[in-house]
């Protein structure tokens, strides 16, 4: 889905809430179309790496990881190895050193796959980057209802 013109890239957290299919994942799809839309969404290889362990941490069947695979099948998911991926993480990386902040480091890669799309989240992870180097949307799950910009 496009936001002003520019594609989304789906935050781990987001890709969770639409694979379990409640309030929130739901809300999310009826509020961007994210599985409608003719530009499908995108994920970085990181977040589907995290979602893996995810299922991995918690024995999740062989029912439930082929419905992951089938969601993850409808996004495009964006490698780290791109010229221009892996010099976001260093802008991201040194701009965190320089305030003196601290993202995951997986959370620093995603923030890097992003750089011609908007991240939306439902966690407040990226808020440190949010106002200087990325362009975010985070959907508060608590009220699956209203996004925020």
């Amino acid at each position: 889905m496009t936001v002003d013109g520019r594609l989304l890239l789906l935050d781990t957290s987001v890709i969770l809430h639409l694979l379990r299919g409640k309030a929130t994942g739901l809300a999310l799809d009826a509020a961007y179309g994210l599985r409608k839309r003719a530009e499908r969404p995108l994920a970085s290889v990181v977040s589907v790496g995290e979602i893996l362990s995810f299922a991995a941490q918690r024995r999740w069947g062989a029912n439930k990881v082929d419905q992951l695979k089938k969601l993850v099948e409808e996004l495009v998911v964006v490698d780290i190895r791109s010229e221009s991926v892996l010099q976001r993480y260093a802008d991201i990386d040194s701009f965190l050193v320089s305030i003196g902040r601290k993202v995951g480091d997986n959370d620093a890669w995603i923030a890097a796959t992003a750089t011609n799309a908007v991240l939306l989240t439902t966690d407040k992870d990226f808020d440190p980057l949010a106002e200087h180097l990325i362009s975010r949307i985070w959907f508060d799950p608590q009220v699956a209802t209203a996004p925020k910009q």
